[in-house]
Formats: structure tokens, sequence, C-alpha cells
């Protein structure tokens, strides 16, 4: 809480310091002073200063552009109601309240959000959140790491590579081996060499993302489950398109032992790439590991409802031997976003938004199979994005769609050096019909060929 000092406080605290007033402090030594007036814009009044901003904005045209682009941000529609009520002035934090008894109604929202995080994933706790989908991942594997002891983690190629790369930041600290399973040519993790590698009882964890960054739903096979309850690993779900929670099965239903994800498609905006919110959930066993904060529900001394932080787990908290996480807060206000849109959305809307996505991705995928000369490489069901292969390098491709306006999507070969001709796009309820035939035509231009009715 802000406590402002009196005036007398201030003169006292003065006096310490040896100066006469505030402005002494502050003084600006002459030899460094500026000898003349800044050249500011005036003060102008808010319509104007609207105006002026409205302006900049118009600079940046992509804004203007049909967008295909996906990979672990995605274009949603945002209800108004949300900006309506997470920017109430009582919500403008990013950070944990840790006065409980001023701070119920926050609390309150985050324990709805760990409650939402919990019916999507089929956990049985969550966290009030985490940075983003790769630090996530990053801290379940820590978790993985402390609940066995050994030194190894073994992770899907087909997780998104950014997720990867900052999995082995955290591990490089700790001493920490990640291994990767390459996937199939049907696009998903190759489970019988997964199961092979978990076989060796090295490894803390296995980790596999559905859908994953090709975009196709990944769906693993009891074998695999076995292999990695029997080698004493933990299995990882990771999830980077929330949305993706509505329309498949939970990864608890494949035996995850923990969940972290990226909810950003739950309100957030896109924003440049962030600030996003992550999550963490896990079963029971998991909860005296699981990072960051946990809301918690309980009575006061009248019997009334009340909600308190609890199990936290940084070192500020408990013996820093014993603390098993370094994260200091959560991202209240994403979370606080995201709780709103699903409590807005409600079950039925959120699988009608998720069928949405699902109508709409099917759409563009026959209108670019349609084109001659791409073929879409992946037989295995996908939610929201799907490769396409364009036969050439994908990143002249999508230069030439960004002078038509169009931002064609991903070029694969930035992360798999053998997908060098393959784009990732994306597709949500926010594309129309006239982007997706927009996008065919630009293609069959591009390439020089027609396409087909």
């Amino acid at each position: 809480m802000y406590a402002p000092h009196t005036e007398r406080d201030v003169e006292q605290m003065l006096q310490a310091i040896g100066v006469a007033s505030l402005d002494e402090l502050l003084a600006v030594p002459e030899e460094i002073a500026l000898k003349e007036k800044l050249n500011v814009v005036p003060a102008l009044p808010e319509y104007l200063i609207q105006r002026r901003f409205d302006q900049l904005a118009k600079a940046n045209d992509g804004v203007e552009y049909r967008s295909f682009l996906g990979a672990g941000s995605y274009r949603h529609y945002v209800p108004p109601a949300i900006a309506a009520l997470a920017m109430r002035g009582e919500f403008l934090t990013a950070y944990t309240p840790y006065q409980a008894e001023v701070s119920q109604g926050y609390l309150q929202a985050i324990y709805e959000w760990q409650t939402y995080i919990c019916l999507l994933t089929g956990m049985d706790l969550a966290d009030a959140s985490v940075y983003d989908g790769a630090t996530a991942l990053a801290e379940a594997a820590i978790m993985a790491l402390g609940a066995t002891g050994r030194h190894k983690i073994l992770v899907s190629r087909a997780i998104h590579p950014n997720y990867r790369a900052v999995l082995r930041t955290y591990c490089d600290g700790l001493d920490v081996a990640v291994d990767e399973v390459p996937f199939t040519g049907d696009g998903v993790t190759d489970y019988r060499l997964a199961a092979e590698m978990l076989a060796t009882k090295e490894y803390a964890a296995i980790a596999i993302q559905s859908p994953n960054f090709l975009g196709n739903v990944e769906e693993p096979s009891p074998d695999l489950t076995h292999a990695a309850s029997a080698s004493g690993a933990i299995p990882i779900g990771v999830v980077a398109e929330a949305l993706a929670l509505a329309a498949l099965a939970p990864p608890a239903t494949w035996g995850a032992q923990i969940v972290a994800g990226e909810a950003q498609s739950f309100g957030v905006a896109m924003a440049y790439g962030g600030p996003y919110v992550g999550f963490i959930a896990a079963t029971e066993r998991h909860m005296r590991r699981i990072p960051g904060r946990l809301v918690g529900k309980t009575v006061d001394n009248s019997g009334r409802t009340a909600y308190v932080l609890t199990l936290q787990a940084r070192e500020q908290h408990i013996r820093r031997e014993r603390a098993t996480s370094n994260i200091c807060t959560n991202q209240a206000h994403c979370a606080l976003i995201a709780t709103i849109y699903l409590a807005l959305l409600g079950q039925t809307g959120l699988r009608d938004a998720a069928a949405l996505n699902l109508a709409r991705s099917r759409e563009l995928a026959s209108a670019v199979a349609n084109v001659s000369g791409i073929r879409l490489p992946y037989a295995a069901p996908f939610f929201n994005e799907f490769v396409a292969d364009v036969g050439r390098p994908a990143g002249e491709v999508l230069a030439a769609l960004r002078e038509r306006r169009i931002l064609g999507g991903i070029d694969l070969g930035r992360f798999y050096s053998e997908l060098d001709s393959c784009i990732l796009m994306t597709a949500t309820e926010l594309t129309t019909t006239g982007d997706i035939d927009a996008l065919a035509h630009a293609l069959a231009e591009i390439l020089r060929v027609p396409v087909h009715a």
C-alpha cells in the first residue's frame, strides 16, 4: 500500500540528511545543469493529445494487413466488457496482493482463475499464474527435477522453439541436460523413440505440446504413458493455444501430471509479444512444488468466506534451501483479464469460439491446398494452425505476400532447416472468407499457377 509522509515526517528526514528543503535535496549541480530550456511540446488539452496519438497509431500500417500469424500469439476477439471491468482502478496492478485483509476482491479473482485452469486442464490445482508459457514450461521442468532428483529432461522437438530455448537457459544454470525427441513424418512426436529413451530411467520428465508448434494435435499413446510411469518420469503437457482446451481432451486424459501453458488467447491482447500470462497446473501429488503463488479459500473468525495466499514457494517466505522457485509474483492483471474472458463466455461460449476457430482453419487449409504447387504435408488433425509447403523458400513467398499487405504466416525454416519451404498458417474467428480468398489468390499469383475451383 502507498503510505504518504506527513510534513513533519519530511522535515525530520531532511534534518537527518542535512538539507533545508526538498528543492535543495534535488538540486542539480551547476556543472551538469541545463543552461537553456528544453524544447518540449507545450501542454495540450486532452482531445488534442488523443488526436496526436491517433496520428501516431496510423503510422503503423501493420494493423491494416491481413494476418495469418500465430505460433504462440493469437488474434482473438476481446469483448469490450473486459476493458470496462479489468481497467477499473481497483485492479490496476500486476503484482500479487500481499495484504489479504484489504485484497479480498483480487484474491477471489485469482482463485477463480485457478479454478478455470483446473477445469480446462483436468488437474487438481493451479497456481496464481506465472510470466508466460515459456517460463511455465521451465518451472514445470524444475518441479519434475525436484520431485525425482534426476538431472535430465526429455522434450519433444515439436514444442515451441522459444519455449525450448527458455527451458535450456534455465537448465544451463542448473547443470541439467535437455534432450530432444524428434517428430515423425506425420508432424507429431515420435512416441516409440520417446519410450525407448525413457526406458533408460535417466529423465525427470517428458514434455509434449498439444497442439504442437506445427499445429498438430498430439495424442500420446498408452505405451508412452506406461513407459513414463515405469521409468519414474513425470509427463508434462504443454499448451500454447489455450483456446484448444475447449475443443480437445484435457492433458490429464493422456496421463499428464503437470500442465504448463500460455493463456494469452483468453482475452489478452497480442501487444507485440507481451505481457502475457502463463499457468501451471498439477495433480495433488505436486502441490508442494508448484511455483509462485496459490490462493486458497477459507473462512474468517466470523464464518465468512475469505481468501488467502498459501503454499508460497519462494525463498523470501521459507528457508532458502527448501525453496522450489524464485518466482516472486504473478501476472495478476493479465490473469484477471483471462478470468473475466472465461466468465463472460462461459462453457458454451468458449466451445463456440473454439468451433469457429476450427471452421475457419479448415476453410483456410482447403483454400491453400487448392493452389497448385502447395501441399499440406501432415495428415494429423490440427486445431487452428497448420503447415503449408509452398515448394520454394518460404521466406521469399512471405516477403512477396507482405508486398501485397498480407502476413502469410511463419517461416518454419527459421526453426527447422528441413522445413525451409514450409509456412505455419493460422486462422481464428477474426479471419474472414475475404481474407482467405485474398491469401489464396496472392499465393497463386506469386507462384504463377492457377487456383483450382
